[in-house]
C-alpha cells in the first residue's frame, strides 16, 4: 500500500490532522516541538459517495471503500539536514513515504508556540524546502562520486546517469525541488534511482482556525499558500481546519455534517485532503457491485484491465478475456445492470482498454 507522510514544521498541527484522518488518537498532540518522534501509521478509508448508491441499485450485503495509508513524521526545524532537532532520523522518514502532505500553520493563537516566533506560511515552506533540498544535495553528491568512477570504467549506464546527477546538482544548487526538474523519461528513472526526498509529489494542507474555516478563501495565508503550491511546485493547497476534525471524528457520521453546515462549509478538510492525496498518489478508483458487497478497488492511473483484474485476484490477471464496463453515472441514470445493459450503455472491453475512474465492472476469465 502506497503511502503518503505528514511533514511541517513543529506546532502546525500535524499530530491532531493525523487523529482526525485516522479517527485515532495513535499520534500526541502537544505544544511542544517533537511531540512526536517515532511516526504514527494509520489505514485511511478514502471517501467515495458512488458506494452508497451503487449498493442500493446491486442491493449489496455491506460496502468496503479503497484505502490508504498516512504516516505522521516528526516536526522539522531549521537545520535538520545538519543534524538539527530530529535531523535524520526526520529525514530518514520522508524517504519511506510515496507522497508528501505538508501542513502549513494558516491561524493565529498566542497560546501555540511557533517556532520561528510568528506566523509566515511561505517563510515556514521555504524552511522545509531547504532542509530537504539540502539532504538531496549531499545524496547526489555521494552518488555523483560513485557514478563517477564506475563511468572512468567503462560503465555506459553509469555515464547516462552521471549526466543526470549533474543536472541534479547544478537545480539543486539553485534552490530549487528535484520535482520541479525537466526531465526525459530516461533521465526521470535514473532520477528515481536517487530516492531524492524533493523529487516526491507534494500538496500541501493549509491549517486553518475554526473561525476562519468557512471564509478561507479570502485568508490572505491560504491564497499565498495556494499561489505558491501553483507557481512553485505544480500543485494543489487543501484547506482543513484539524482542531474542528479532530472534533468531527468523535461524532456519528449524520451529526459530523450537521456541524459542518452549521459552519458553513458543504465539506470535511479531511475528505478533501484524503481524496487529494490518493490522487497524488497517481491511485485510481474501480468499482464492482454484487449481493455481497459493493466495493471501491485501488489501481494506478493508466492500468489495463487485464491489471485491473489481478487487483482482486492474480488468476482473473492470467486469464483475463473480457471486462463488461460502464460508467458510474451511466449505470445510475438506467438504475440498474439489466437496464444499462438493454440500452447498450455496457461494453465489453479488451486487454488494451484503459480503465478509468469511476468505471464499474464484472470480468469475464479462464483458468
Amino acid at each position: 500500500m502506497l503511502r503518503a507522510g505528514i511533514v511541517g514544521l513543529p506546532n502546525v498541527g500535524k499530530s491532531t490532522l493525523f487523529n482526525a484522518l485516522t479517527r485515532t488518537r495513535k499520534a500526541e498532540a502537544a505544544n511542544y516541538p517533537f511531540c512526536t518522534i517515532e511516526p504514527n501509521v494509520g489505514v485511511v478509508v478514502v471517501p467515495d459517495a458512488r458506494l452508497e448508491p451503487l449498493a442500493k441499485i446491486a442491493k449489496s450485503e455491506k460496502i468496503i471503500p479503497a484505502t490508504i495509508e498516512f504516516v505522521d513524521i516528526a516536526g522539522l526545524v531549521k537545520g535538520a539536514s545538519q543534524g538539527e532537532g530530529l535531523g535524520n532520523k526526520f529525514l530518514q522518514h520522508i524517504r519511506e513515504v510515496d507522497a508528501i502532505v505538508e501542513v502549513v500553520r494558516c491561524f493565529e493563537d498566542k497560546d501555540i508556540v511557533h517556532v520561528a516566533g510568528q506566523l509566515d506560511p511561505i517563510a515556514d515552506i521555504e524552511t522545509i524546502k531547504t532542509e530537504l533540498v539540502l539532504s538531496d544535495l549531499e545524496t547526489t553528491t555521494r552518488a555523483k562520486d560513485k557514478l563517477e568512477k564506475l563511468a572512468r570504467g567503462g560503465d555506459k549506464e553509469a555515464k547516462a546517469s552521471l549526466a543526470v546527477a549533474d543536472k541534479l546538482l547544478e537545480h539543486l544548487n539553485a534552490g530549487q525541488r528535484a520535482l520541479s526538474l525537466p526531465l526525459s523519461p530516461e533521465e526521470a528513472v535514473a532520477a528515481r534511482r536517487l530516492f531524492l526526498l524533493t523529487m516526491k509529489p507534494m500538496l500541501f494542507a493549509c491549517n486553518v482556525a475554526e473561525s476562519d474555516l468557512s471564509a478561507s478563501d479570502a485568508s490572505p495565508h491560504v491564497q499565498a499558500v495556494r499561489k505558491y503550491a501553483e507557481t512553485h511546485v505544480g500543485t494543489e493547497a487543501v484547506v482543513v481546519s484539524a482542531a474542528i476534525e479532530a472534533e468531527l471524528g468523535d461524532l456519528p457520521d449524520e451529526e459530523a455534517r450537521e456541524y459542518l453546515s452549521h459552519l458553513g462549509v458543504s465539506d470535511s478538510g479531511v475528505s478533501n485532503l484524503i481524496r487529494a492525496a490518493y490522487h497524488l498518489l497517481g491511485l485510481r478508483t474501480y468499482l464492482t457491485a454484487g449481493e455481497k458487497e459493493a466495493r471501491a478497488w485501488t489501481i494506478h492511473a493508466g492500468d489495463t484491465a487485464p491489471q485491473a483484474a489481478g487487483v482482486i485476484h492474480s488468476d482473473f490477471e492470467k486469464g483475463f478475456i473480457k471486462a463488461e464496463t460502464v460508467s458510474y453515472e451511466a449505470l445510475v441514470a438506467a438504475g440498474s445492470m439489466a437496464a444499462a445493459r438493454e440500452k447498450g450503455l455496457l461494453r465489453q472491453e479488451g486487454k488494451e482498454y484503459v480503465v478509468q475512474d469511476g468505471d464499474v465492472m464484472l470480468f469475464k476469465f479462464n483458468v
